[in-house]
């Protein structure tokens, strides 16, 4: 027997699901602060909110080194565009930026914003320099610079040299680039000229390294592999505040007379944070 009331189950309507892209930029962006570039620029893609996230100047700041104001006068002497936003400065710095008349190069490091830079051999002090009969000025692809000091043959080998720059905290180190042998390509393969390599594996080459506030480091190798970069670590040093530029000194050196040396590519000086050691040995 049937009541005289039936009863009807109600559902409610399902809510619409929500989303990454739903939520407001400003909390995207303050997510995004805390990734490195490389993600945040993958993320940028998903859609239009992480899009306007990711361009947000508070994110691409918190990237940049914490003097980067002092880095921008250094490279580029006030002449970079002041309309900029942060994420096109960021992007700006990461390339290699040429100047002391393009015999410096500097940059950050895409993933972690670390400052580098780079001299090259005509940005430097080469005993005999001048004398074709020792040096001359080749260009080869391999290098940052277009061109590197070749040496073919010479007693006293010395180069010394100076830069100032406004180095964020940090540790870096410093290398010369090397290479025993002239490099080059024929059709298509990379060959290498060892005709004048000689007199390395006698005597260590010694290198040592200075700053203006009182550090100081040496060190010495044999240079016997030919066919290859060399990254040769000179030694390390600490920039403890960003509010004075880091003046340092460096030397390389083989002044034993009793036998000549030759057939070495002089590229230039590295100067990387020195969490990024590892990283020459692919080079």
């Amino acid at each position: 027997m049937g009541s005289g009331f039936s009863f009807h189950s109600k559902t409610n309507p399902p809510s619409p699901e929500l989303s990454l892209g739903d939520l407001p930029e400003g909390c995207l962006a303050s997510v995004l602060v805390y990734l490195d570039p490389p993600e945040i620029s993958r993320l940028s893609v998903l859609n239009r909110a992480f899009r306007g996230a990711s361009s947000a100047d508070f994110v691409w700041e918190s990237k940049l080194p914490p003097n980067y104001d002092s880095v921008i006068r250094r490279v580029f002497d006030d002449f970079l565009p002041s309309d900029l936003c942060k994420k096109e400065l960021y992007t700006r710095l990461c390339r290699q930026n040429s100047f002391d008349g393009g015999t410096k190069k500097a940059w950050l490091d895409k993933s972690t914003g670390g400052v580098c830079l780079s001299i090259s051999s005509r940005g430097l002090a080469i005993t005999g320099i001048d004398d074709r009969r020792y040096w001359n000025h080749i260009p080869i692809e391999e290098s940052r610079f277009g061109t590197v000091a070749y040496l073919q043959q010479i007693w006293w080998f010395e180069v010394d040299g100076e830069v100032e720059f406004p180095f964020p905290p940090g540790t870096y180190s410093l290398f010369f680039r090397l290479h025993l042998g002239r490099a080059s390509r024929r059709f298509g393969r990379r060959v290498c000229n060892s005709e004048h390599v000689h007199g390395w594996d006698i005597k260590p080459v010694r290198f040592q390294l200075s700053t203006s506030d009182g550090q100081e480091a040496i060190s010495q190798c044999l240079l016997e592999e030919s066919g290859k970069w060399l990254h040769c670590h000179v030694g390390d040093f600490v920039v403890e505040k960003f509010g004075i530029p880091t003046t340092i000194k460096f030397s390389m050196t083989q002044i034993d007379c009793t036998h000549t040396k030759g057939g070495l590519c002089l590229d230039s000086v590295v100067i990387y944070p020195s969490e990024f050691r590892e990283r020459l040995k692919l080079f």
